[in-house]
């Protein structure tokens, strides 16, 4: 299957999109949707939806049976994946169906270490490439055990993107700079992740700090679920990661969703 883009692949893609919203004067938009929510088929509308309503880059979930980082929105959207048979095979298959569909904006797997394990982190790697997706999310992958999955993304092209805890300290926020490809995904605040619960004031202070570390581009993850949260942090942030008030639109169907995210963009100014 042909997946070239006019926009290349991988983590320079990625950096590609940031620098574009960046010009524009904006955050990048982020949203995450679980792969088979509400159905497999949905997902095959819903993402052009989403790169319709002007997404920059899209976080497809890879269902999971025990998904420790999410609330219980994905929680609930995962299962009903898994129900419906969604796998991680699945999960890349229909990333490339999504490419032949015309999607063109970057693509990232967002999903759980024992599943890659399993299929093999080089195979992993390079059916992604072959297959259209740029970059990987792995939350509960820490640095000190990431080399291989680093190496073979490295060889390949693809972003790993690192996430930043709030508990990380400065030593450790130089350490994920340093290693993160792609961007560095800096989650806002204590917890599973959930729609309402904005974070807290004190993130813009956090942000100056984790700037001066930093050696891409960076996002910020978790409460964001309103057009005025986004309006809050993009000042703060080059990117914006939505994903519970997501997964929440996505049974309305691919006009809402299309739709939401369009206001989540126009309230993504730097200005």
């Amino acid at each position: 299957m042909n997946t070239q883009r006019t926009n290349g692949h991988g983590a320079a893609a990625i950096e590609r999109a940031f620098a574009t919203a960046r010009d524009e004067g904006r955050s990048a938009l982020i949203p995450y949707i679980p792969v088979g929510y509400p159905s497999p088929a949905a997902t095959r509308e819903l993402v052009p939806a989403l790169q319709a309503g002007g997404a920059d880059l899209i976080e497809l979930g890879v269902p999971f049976s025990d998904p420790v980082a999410d609330g219980p929105t994905i929680q609930r959207a995962t299962y009903t994946a898994l129900q419906a048979g969604v796998t991680p095979a699945s999960c890349l298959e229909i990333a490339g169906e999504l490419r032949a569909q015309g999607v063109t904006v970057p693509l990232v797997l967002m999903g759980y270490y024992n599943p890659i394990l399993r299929y093999g982190p080089e195979r992993y790697v390079a059916d992604c490439r072959r297959l259209g997706v740029d970059g990987l999310i792995v939350p509960d992958l820490p640095l000190e055990e990431a080399a291989p999955l680093r190496a073979a993304c490295q060889a390949e092209g693809l972003g790993l993107v690192l996430l930043v805890a709030p508990t990380s300290d400065e030593a450790r926020i130089r350490q994920l700079a340093a290693a993160t490809s792609g961007f560095l995904y800096v989650v806002s605040r204590l917890g599973i992740t959930g729609a309402g619960l904005a974070p807290g004031a004190e993130l813009a202070e956090r942000m100056g700090m984790i700037q001066r570390h930093a050696r891409t581009p960076v996002a910020v993850g978790f409460g964001i679920s309103a057009p005025e949260q986004a309006r809050a942090i993009a000042p703060h942030a080059e990117g914006i990661i939505v994903g519970s008030a997501i997964v929440e639109h996505a049974p309305q169907g691919a006009e809402a969703l299309r739709g939401f995210m369009a206001a989540l963009r126009g309230a993504a100014t730097r200005q």
